[in-house]
């Protein structure tokens, strides 16, 4: 879905289409007179409706500020960092602020800068650049986004001046006395250096007060990071790990018993990103260089197999050593599987960022636990994987927050709508949920086993379990590829070898939460088109994302109940398929994402219905597939059900 609130869904389905008209569509033929007069009313006095918005944000508002040295500057004002010149791969830095006459709340921030020599002021760019932006209030654009901000009032002592030095005295009295704050930021390795600037004015109207006299970087800006592994096919006898460094050269993957394979390096430009009239966020001042993508695989494996392995070079540092278990092969007896859609990802400090999800924290730490124990062959995440949306520095810190899982445990990822849709993209949607992005960073970080790039659909068969992976985001009407390819890949599935049948994809074909006017959280076309597809090759359960919430449906077609589970002897809801009715659809968006709350009333195929930041725990055997939506917070069960043959 589509913003870091509450209220995401809404501004993405009913703001974005008519704020994308305009600026594409209308802006740039108006004149200047005309412009500042009517869409000045509708985007900047109208700012607090779109704040935290894909398209806009309160930072991107900050970024269409010029930003002056603030006038008669305090002279007692100092800003210092606990670190003085090198940060290691994941660090807190604390930030000490003295010199402060007069506290007040919404005042004084300090912000993160990356790189450090970015233009603080302004980019140059002319007033009809800025104007088919959106922003009118004819000034320039800041060139590069804070990574993070933060008030001098999160600390708890700065408002009461509980912190203070006397700056000068008159007759033996103190005559000024300032107060300060210290503020902790978490950081990790994204390779560029880092500068700590304090501001005045507040986020709307800042001027620099003060930056700091030391530029921070990283001890080791190639070292290598983030390795996640992913199947590449259904024997379970090769595995593919990515990773991260500053250094382009090959590396080394270094996995079983003395085996090595050389990496394939990848990376991303500006000018991968889309845009069109207007630069978007990840072709403007979003962009953050991603270093090189690495990729190798891993050969001659056995299935359901814990090995170890370790990636990098001499030159550029080594990965430590990694334990993983390879899940287990296409059309053996069972697996363990997790899966949840709309993760992201949330500050480990009081920070503000840009698109924050306050459940992916908590729902990471639970996942980690069943990996570490030993619970679970494999991962999949179904589209919204981190909510970068064209600010490419926080894939950073979202790959940093998944390695405890998807390091140790096979990561699959499906597309959702903030990694691939933009204007003029050729997705399905005309909105700007990628920011820019359009499925390039996905598709560098996330390499699934796909036809080709940019078709980002796929299966996989592990244990006794097909997966039928598609994007929602591409085309999926009758005779487009993308339908044929569903259409064969599920006829084509062994049920004797395969008995189960999971679909998958990120926009579901059912919600109790209808979405906005412009676009509802269920596309019509898209359940008239691919649903007939699922009952044809009795789809057993299918899992859906975007929606942030957990709701259960009866075995249902076409908006019928064609069966309802009955209780077995443990009282667990229990669908009995050896009289296919129809399938079970799971919406499982509560990974991280601001939850949606429900409507009072629902339709008779909405069995169960839960708001709470969690995920699925699947066992899938032979003869049942028992699905368990886990809590993350107290890891309790809020339901459980299974499904028989």
């Amino acid at each position: 879905m589509s913003s870091p609130m509450a209220s995401s869904s809404k501004f993405s389905k009913i703001l974005s289409p008519i704020l994308f008209f305009i600026l594409f569509f209308i802006s740039p033929s108006f004149s200047s007179s005309s412009n500042n007069y009517t869409l000045s009313n509708i985007v900047v006095n109208s700012t607090s409706e779109f704040i935290n918005h894909t398209a806009i944000s309160e930072f991107r508002i900050l970024n269409r500020r010029v930003l002056p040295k603030c006038p008669d500057p305090n002279p007692y004002i100092s800003i210092t960092t606990s670190s003085n010149s090198t940060l290691s791969d994941e660090d807190f830095v604390t930030v000490h602020i003295s010199g402060i006459l007069d506290p007040s709340k919404g005042e004084y921030w300090v912000a993160m800068i990356s790189p450090s020599h970015a233009d603080t002021s302004s980019c140059p760019y002319n007033f009809l650049l800025y104007q088919q932006t959106g922003d009118f209030s004819e000034l320039p654009l800041l060139c590069r986004y804070p990574v993070k901000a933060q008030y001098l009032s999160k600390d708890p002592d700065f408002l009461s001046c509980k912190k203070s030095e006397c700056k000068k005295y008159v007759k033996g009295r103190c005559a000024v006395r300032t107060c300060s704050a210290s503020l902790t930021f978490h950081v990790v390795n994204f390779r560029t250096d880092i500068e700590f600037v304090l501001f005045a004015g507040g986020f709307a109207t800042p001027c620099i007060l003060k930056k700091s006299h030391n530029k921070l970087s990283f001890t080791n800006p190639k070292q290598p990071l983030y390795g996640h592994i992913s199947s590449i096919d259904s024997t379970a006898t090769s595995m593919r790990v990515t990773w991260v460094s500053g250094d382009k050269a090959p590396q080394q993957l270094q996995y079983g018993d003395k085996k090595s394979e050389t990496s394939l390096v990848s990376t991303f430009t500006q000018h991968d990103m889309c845009s069109l009239f207007i630069k978007s966020p990840a072709k403007d001042f979003g962009w953050h260089d991603p270093g090189f993508i690495h990729s190798a695989v891993m050969t001659g494996l056995n299935s359901s197999t814990t090995y170890s392995y370790t990636y990098g070079s001499d030159s550029s540092g080594w990965s430590e050593k990694i334990s993983f278990k390879t899940p287990p092969a296409g059309g053996t007896n069972e697996v363990k599987f997790l899966a949840y859609g709309d993760m992201g990802k949330a500050p480990r400090d009081p920070s503000r960022e840009h698109f924050i999800q306050p459940g992916s924290l908590s729902v990471v730490k639970a996942i980690a636990d069943e990996v570490s124990a030993g619970n679970v062959d494999s991962v999949f995440h179904i589209g919204d994987i981190s909510y970068a949306t064209g600010f490419l520095v926080e894939w950073d810190y979202f790959l940093q927050l998944i390695t405890p899982v998807a390091s140790h445990v096979s990561y699959m990822t499906a597309i959702g709508n903030h990694e691939r849709d933009y204007v003029a993209s050729e997705s399905v949607y005309i909105t700007p949920d990628s920011g820019g992005e359009c499925g390039v960073p996905y598709e560098t970080y996330f390499q699934m086993p796909t036809p080709a790039k940019d078709k980002p659909w796929y299966s996989i068969e592990q244990g006794s379990v097909h997966f039928t992976v598609i994007s929602t985001e591409h085309d999926w009407s009758q005779n487009s590829e993308q339908y044929e390819w569903m259409k064969s890949d599920m006829a084509s599935v062994d049920r004797t070898r395969t008995p189960w049948l999971i679909f998958t994809g990120h926009r579901p074909m059912y919600s109790s939460v209808h979405g906005g006017i412009f676009l509802k959280n269920v596309d019509e076309n898209f359940v008239k088109n691919v649903e007939p597809l699922l009952m044809e090759n009795k789809v057993d359960l299918a899992l859906w994302g975007h929606v942030h919430n957990y709701e259960r449906t009866c075995a249902v077609y076409q908006k019928e109940c064609k069966a309802l589970p009955t209780k077995d002897a443990s009282g667990i809801d229990t669908y009995d398929n050896t009289n296919y009715r129809a399938p079970v659809h799971a919406v499982i968006g509560m990974a991280g994402f601001t939850l949606d709350k429900f409507p009072y009333v629902a339709d008779e195929w909405s069995l169960v219905r839960t708001a709470e930041f969690g995920y699925v725990r699947v066992h899938a055997t032979r003869n049942a597939l028992t699905i368990e939506y886990v809590n993350a917070n107290t890891r309790k069960l809020e339901d459980s059900f299974q499904i028989t043959r």
